[in-house]
């Protein structure tokens, strides 16, 4: 069971300011499913953020009907790599490869999620959501910085962060440690220039 402590930590990985740091994300779960291109004109993006936020919005409901704890579903994320690493500095989405997540709490049973996900798919009208999966993840050592704009101007933010990190002295592969996106709010209702992202980096030591 996650502790306060723990609980408290693990939120400040999703708090971010424009100055760059350094951060060490533990062991999460989250609801997820895998895609390919811009995500502006790629018809499946858009159905994977609908199912991911209607089955972690079900999964709220169900915990919360049978007396569990009550939780604010978390940040849509997405982890985004490419054959042509270059493409994250250009801001040429087209040929990015993405996995979209919703943080999932300890409440909810893979169980209750897999019979949600199959619940949305059959009867919601998301065919998206049969696809959808559960995953552990464990970045460990990265660094962050806020964007604040739209996503077509994230290049000169996330150039900042990689100097960031190379002036620490550390490293990173761009396929073996995934471009991650934090999307603070739903991205689908805010204003372009409102739009809050973290942009996160795994690396590795020198």
């Amino acid at each position: 069971m996650t502790s306060t402590h723990d609980g408290h930590r693990i939120e400040l990985l999703y708090r971010a300011t424009t100055t760059p740091r350094l951060v060490q994300v533990p062991c999460l779960r989250f609801l997820c499913l895998d895609g390919y291109g811009d995500p502006n004109t790629s018809p499946p993006y858009a159905a994977a953020v609908k199912a991911l936020y209607s089955v972690s919005y079900a999964a709220k409901f169900d915990v919360k009907k049978v007396g569990g704890p009550d939780f604010t579903v978390s940040a849509l994320e997405g982890l985004w790599w490419a054959e042509d690493l270059s493409t994250f500095l250009t801001g040429d989405r087209s040929h990015w490869h993405w996995t979209l997540m919703i943080r999932q709490p300890e409440s909810v049973t893979d169980d209750r999620l897999a019979h949600l996900a199959h619940e949305a798919a059959a009867k919601k009208s998301l065919p998206a959501a049969a696809g959808l999966g559960l995953i552990s993840f464990e970045e460990g050592p990265a660094a962050q910085v806020l964007h604040v704009g739209p996503y077509a101007t994230e290049a000169t933010t996330t150039a900042k962060l990689h100097d960031f990190i190379r002036e620490h002295g550390f490293a990173f592969d761009g396929h073996r440690h995934k471009h991650h996106e934090i999307y603070l709010g739903d991205p689908r209702r805010s204003a372009p220039n409102t739009l809050r992202t973290i942009i996160r980096q795994p690396y590795t030591g020198p």
